[in-house]
This record gives structure tokens, C-alpha cells and sequence, in this order.
């Protein structure tokens, strides 16, 4: 990792203010990070791993397309919800005492600093390397005069057919782009068929077009030699314009909101009023213009003026606008040697090779760790169920799955089979919107009763429970997870799931089904704290309760291993508790606002960041509790949307031997020494860790594939 390519300004005397003027309350706007630049520094992190020799080569390139995705997601959600701030005049300033305003500008500064970086490391790390692999990405003025032909064939055979060039005139207004689409805006000269005086056209490259084109072997020195889309396209522009003059063609990307606005108060489908707003979706607001430098200004101001941008809207991009499709390239490339190793997770020993996994579970509970450890067992679950005749019901929530994942087929065969089968599906899931309204389509189709969760509250909580007649009664065996129902992504997040047939636990499951597909009251849980009920209140009460043992001396830590930390009061309660001597330890892989290590305040508060092959997912919460250490698992990112605008369950690990298990591997093995990391500091920047020789260091991931390879 090189710490160099995540430079981030920040105020200098921010540290000597502090400690010359203490803050009076832990309200203070210096104690908190702005929450969008700490999401552009977790950005950072992830380029990092492109600038990284110890990683292979094409992993490097896919952790480059990787931060090109965030960051268009970081403008479709992040900036177009400041912009929508703007508009409406809400000027309050967040917690780090930043308008929205001021808060766009510094977003602007840091994004084209991340550009800027991202195509440095494209061209002047990665090309030349790959290239040294007969790994190559050929610009124009490298084609040979037979590969030059061959791609004016393929242009001629492939693409014209295909596009639909649009000269712009009182009679052709400009038209509907689609987010993130590539396009190019031509210069004309001269008069057309018509006797048009040539001024602007559009072309738009259809989505059904391949952004990377790979030149056949017979064309060129090796298997892997590619050529962008957009580069064809640029060559071979003046064909589209027959007898007419190119004098200049341009291409361009332009990002929307991606926030669909359906009133859940009003409608009476959810389902179809978010079928009509997928539909304009890809039309939405503007939020982001991406040129090449060498657009002409006037170019770049009509297409700001068509977008209703402002010029601090556009970004110029040093090569293809499209850079995120690098990605394409690593699925054809047949180059195991420069890719990540291929894993084969292991079983827990409770499960591998049992014929029957309700007896199983009824023995001990099961803790899956996922990739490290498959997620088979959760899939044979779910097939036994479905052909047990002592199973009556099955329920299940879905918030990232698949419509054609194999948890969808075995819902299907249980509910032929004539189970009981209920799945809240929660078809708001950003991005999955379209994938879930088909999802749920074809669960009703098959007979399951389908939930569409609470109105204003996402169903987000990862629950399955398998309701079973035995003889001593009705048993309810049930998993509960940090990750969602999606064997893709239980291959790529590090995530933990409970197979559990404690009786209490099956009883708080089946009251967090009744609130999410009945009506009633809030119903009391033994064991489960549960958003936006208990969560909240049962997080400050356990950091309350560390802060009073330890200033009555006695044992006090917490731990916490969370996507996110923004939530203001929690971290006002850590700060608290720091400054009452506990010691506070938070795993946090993207934003956190906290700001750790200011003497007084935070000198007790550690923060690490892990970066890896797997996507950091577990949330994980540990509490001393004075040597009688609490451990919970949970589906819920320290967030306010998490904790207020959710449903989401926290589970304990009741089981002593799985409760120690939990804790060492994903607490005491990312804090332990020489493991690679960033470490946060008081200023909000990232630094890898530094203890030892760093070529010494070595990265808990590696380490957990190593205890649990199958």
C-alpha cells in the first residue's frame, strides 16, 4: 500500500486548536469529520490497492475499476442528495459545522484529485505493466495498418448498423441520455444531403454494444490485446457523416440522481409505483458532467447548459470516460497467475459431512464465517426443509438475492411441496429495485405470500426461520446473518450467520416476522435488540454501562466492527466513555466521523480500517461487561438510517466456545500486531499500519483463509 496516493487537506492547527481551546461540549463541529470526504478517503483506501505490488496484477485492475464504481455511486446518492439540499434551501450544516454548500465545493476539490489519480495509475502503473504481461489496451496511434482495417470492418459490420446519429436542429431538440451511457457530441462543417448548414450532432452508444473490443490473435501479438468502444467510435466517426467535415468529436458521460421518490403514504402498490419510477430513473436530474481535456470549452458549456449544470459540475477525465469497464477485461483474460488464487472455504465441523443438519443444529449452534467458510450449509438447509414432511413453514427475508439465485429455487420447491412459505422481500433495495419486483412476481406466482416489509422502514434484518413438528413439539430452527441471502456475495463480503434451535431466540424471530407482515404493538424480545425499536437505545445503554465500570475501576473495553460510524449521540457516548478511561476500539471499513486520538477526548479510541480481497461486511459489537464479555452480531451499521429508518436485528452469541470464536477472529485478529491496515488519525487521515517491517506485515484476511481453507 502506498500512503501517498491519498493526500486529503485538512486544517494543519486543527490538533494545536484543540488543545489551546478544549471543546466545552461534545457537540463541538470539530469533533467530527465531514461524512462525504471521509467516504471519498474510503475511496482511497480501495485505490490503494491498485498502487499494491503484493497484489496480483489484474486484481490491481479490478480494485481501479472498483474506485471508479464507488465514486459513480458516490454521485448518484452522496452529491445528489446535497444538490437536493441546495435546491430546497436546507442550509443547516451537519455535525462537522459544513453547509451543503461548502461541503460540494470541498467535494469537488478531493474528486478531482481521485481522477486525477485514478487515470494516473491506469496509464503510468498498470498499462506498462500489463503490457509487459502481453496484457494490452490500445489507444489509436498504436493500431497496426491490419489491425486498423480489421477494426473498420468490425466498425462497419458491428457498430453502424447499431447507432442512430442525431444532428441537432429546431426539429431534432437534444434528446433523453441515459445515465452513465457513453456518448459523443460531434462538430460539423459543411451542408448535408437536406443542404443543412452542419453544426452539433449526438451520437449515443446503445448499451448492447461491448465497451471493450478484443482483436482477434491473427490481428495482433497475443490473446489479450483490447480497444475501448469509445476509441472506435472516435476513429471512425466521419463514416456516420457521409461528405460532411469532422472538425471535432467529443465524448462525454453524464451521472443522474439515482434516488427514487415514491410516497409510501399515498400509493396503494408499492410495487407498480416503483415499476413507473424505474422506468425514468436513467433520466433523472443531473448531477455529474465527464469530458476529455480536450473538449473545446464552447462544447463543454452547451452540454452543461443541456444538463442544467453548473460548470463545477463537469470533470475532466484523462483517458476513456468509461474507465470502469476495465472490469470486462479480467473475466476474458485467461490468466490465473495474475489473479487472486482460487479459494475452497471449509465447514464448520458441526456440519460438514452431517446427513441430517436439524439434528445438527439441535446439538450445538452453528457459526458460519463466511467466505472463509461456504454457505452451503444455509443452502442444504433450506433443501431439507423443503422436502421434510415434519416442516410446516418457512420465513424469510430478501434484500439482495437474485431472482435467479438457488435460496429463490428452494423457496419455490418448499412452497410447491405445500409449506407455508413467507418471504419479506424488501423491493427498495437501492439498485436491486427492478431485480426484486421480479423476484417477488415470481414468488407469488409459485404459491409463497410475499411482504413488502413496513412502510417508511426498509426491511433489511438477514432471518430465516424453519418452523418444524417434532416429537416433543413445535421447533423453530432459525439463521441469522450480517450479510444478505446471496451466494455471489457471500463468496466476495465477509460476513457471519447463526444456525441456531434455541427456543428463545426462534420466539424473538417469530415476533420480528409478526411486526413485519402484521399490525400490533412492539413486541417484547428475550434475547434480540431490534430497529427501530431497541437497538438504539441497547447500543448506549452497553457503552453507558463501560463507561460506568470503568470509573469505578472494574474491566471496560468495547469493540466494534462496523461498516459505518455516524451516528452523533453514539459517538458522543464513546467519546464518554474514552474520556472515562474505557478502551475503545472501532474496526470501521468506510465512513467514520469520529475522530480518534485527540488527547482529553479521544485518547482512548483506536480506529483501523481493513482493505482486502473480500469486502469487509460483519458488523460485530463486543462489550467487556466486566470479564463477562458480551459479543452480538447484526445486520446494522452504527447510522442513523440503520437505527431509525430500518429494521434490523442484532443477535448475541450465546454460546461460550462461538462467542470467544467470534471475538478472536474478528476482533483480536485485524488489532493484533504486524497485521496490514490503515489507521485513522486525529486529522481524519488513513495511514497504513507501521508496526514492524512492513514486508513483515501480514493481512487478517490471508490469515482466516489460511484456519478455515477447505
Amino acid at each position: 500500500m502506498e500512503p501517498s496516493v491519498i493526500p486529503l487537506p485538512v486544517s494543519k492547527n486543527l490538533l494545536q486548536d484543540l488543545e489551546q481551546h478544549p471543546p466545552t461540549n461534545l457537540r463541538d463541529h470539530r469533533l467530527y469529520v465531514n461524512r462525504e470526504l471521509s467516504l471519498l478517503r474510503f475511496n482511497k483506501r480501495v485505490l490503494a490497492q491498485a498502487c499494491d505490488t503484493e497484489v496480483q496484477l489484474l486484481e490491481r485492475l479490478r480494485f481501479l475499476s472498483i474506485s471508479r464504481l464507488l465514486l459513480d455511486e458516490f454521485f448518484e446518492v452522496r452529491v445528489a442528495a446535497l444538490r437536493q439540499r441546495i435546491l430546497h434551501g436546507a442550509a443547516k450544516p451537519g455535525p462537522d459545522g459544513m453547509t451543503p454548500r461548502r461541503t460540494m465545493a470541498r467535494i469537488r476539490e478531493e474528486s478531482i484529485a481521485l481522477i486525477d489519480e485514478q487515470y494516473r495509475i491506469f496509464r503510468e502503473d498498470l498499462k506498462p505493466e500489463l503490457e509487459r504481461q502481453d496484457i494490452r489496451f490500445l489507444e489509436a496511434r498504436q493500431w497496426s495498418e491490419r489491425q486498423t482495417r480489421w477494426l473498420e470492418h468490425y466498425f462497419q459490420r458491428e457498430l453502424m448498423p447499431v447507432l442512430s446519429p442525431l444532428g441537432l436542429d429546431p426539429v431534432h431538440p437534444f434528446p433523453r441520455l441515459l445515465t452513465k451511457s457513453l456518448n459523443f457530441a460531434v462538430e460539423l462543417r459543411g451542408k448535408d444531403a437536406f443542404g443543412r448548414e452542419g453544426s452539433m450532432a449526438l451520437v449515443r452508444a446503445p448499451r448492447s454494444l461491448p465497451r471493450l473490443i478484443r482483436i482477434p490473435r491473427s490481428y495482433t501479438r497475443g490473446p489479450n490485446d483490447f480497444v475501448f468502444l469509445s476509441s472506435v467510435l472516435q476513429h471512425f466517426m466521419a463514416e456516420l457523416f457521409p461528405g460532411m467535415e469532422v472538425a471535432g468529436s467529443h465524448q462525454f458521460r453524464v451521472t443522474r440522481d439515482s434516488e427514487l421518490l415514491v410516497d409510501e403514504e399515498e400509493i396503494e402498490d408499492l410495487a407498480n409505483a416503483l415499476r413507473g419510477e424505474l422506468a425514468e430513473r436513467g433520466f433523472a436530474a443531473a448531477v455529474r458532467l465527464e469530458v476529455r481535456p480536450s473538449c473545446p470549452e464552447a462544447v463543454a458549456k452547451f452540454l452543461t447548459h443541456r444538463f442544467e449544470l453548473t460548470p463545477e459540475d463537469v470533470y475532466q477525465c484523462n483517458g476513456p470516460v468509461n474507465l470502469s469497464r476495465l472490469t470486462e477485461a479480467i473475466d476474458l483474460i485467461d490468466r490465473p497467475d495474475l489473479k487472486y488464487p482460487v479459494y475452497n472455504p471449509g465447514l464448520p465441523l458441526e456440519v460438514s459431512g452431517k446427513p441430517n443438519l436439524f439434528t445438527a443444529i439441535r446439538r450445538s449452534d452453528v457459526l458460519l464465517h463466511h467466505p472463509y467458510q461456504g454457505f452451503t450449509p444455509v443452502l442444504e438447509l433450506l433443501r431439507q426443509a423443503s422436502l421434510d414432511p415434519d416442516v410446516l413453514a418457512i420465513k424469510q427475508t430478501l434484500y439482495r438475492t437474485g431472482i435467479n439465485s438457488q435460496i429463490v429455487h428452494l423457496l419455490v420447491d418448499a412452497a410447491r411441496a405445500g409449506k407455508d412459505v413467507t418471504a419479506v422481500v424488501e423491493l427498495r433495495a437501492r439498485f436491486d429495485e427492478e431485480a426484486n419486483i421480479r423476484l417477488a412476481a415470481r414468488l407469488q406466482d409459485a404459491g409463497v405470500q410475499v411482504v413488502y416489509g413496513i412502510v417508511g422502514h426498509k426491511a433489511h434484518a438477514k432471518m430465516l426461520m424453519i418452523v418444524r413438528r417434532e416429537p416433543k413439539g413445535i421447533r423453530r430452527y432459525v439463521h441469522l446473518g450480517t450479510g444478505n441471502y446471496h451466494a455471489g456475495t457471500a463468496a466476495l463480503y465477509t460476513d457471519l450467520g447463526l444456525l441456531t434451535s434455541n427456543p428463545e431466540i426462534g420466539e424473538d424471530v417469530h415476533r420480528v416476522f409478526q411486526e413485519l407482515s402484521g399490525l400490533g404493538k412492539v413486541l417484547k424480545m428475550t434475547h434480540l435488540l431490534h430497529s427501530p425499536f431497541t437497538l438504539y437505545e441497547g447500543l448506549l445503554e452497553r457503552i453507558k454501562r463501560e463507561t460506568e465500570n470503568a470509573t469505578k475501576g472494574l474491566p471496560a473495553s468495547i469493540d466494534l466492527k462496523t461498516n459505518a460510524m455516524t451516528e452523533p449521540k453514539i459517538i458522543r457516548a464513546l467519546y464518554n466513555a474514552s474520556q472515562a478511561g474505557v478502551t475503545v476500539r472501532l474496526l470501521v471499513r468506510g465512513i467514520c466521523v469520529l475522530r480518534p486520538g485527540i488527547p482529553g477526548l479521544s485518547e482512548n479510541i483506536q480506529v483501523r480500517s481493513i482493505i482486502g480481497r473480500f469486502l469487509e461486511h460483519a458488523r460485530v459489537y463486543c462489550f467487556e461487561n466486566n470479564g463477562q464479555r458480551e459479543v452480538w452480531c447484526s445486520s446494522a451499521d452504527c447510522m442513523e438510517r440503520n437505527l431509525f429508518q430500518r429494521v434490523e436485528v442484532a443477535f448475541p452469541i450465546l454460546s461460550p466456545g462461538l462467542n470467544k470464536r467470534v471475538y478472536e477472529e474478528t476482533i483480536a485478529l485485524p488489532w493484533s500486531r504486524k497485521m496490514l491496515a490503515w489507521d485513522m488519525h486525529a486529522d481524519g487521515t488513513y495511514r497504513p499500519t507501521s508496526e514492524g517491517d512492513e514486508k513483515k506485515l501480514r493481512h487478517p484476511q490471508q490469515r482466516l483463509m489460511k484456519l478455515h481453507r477447505g
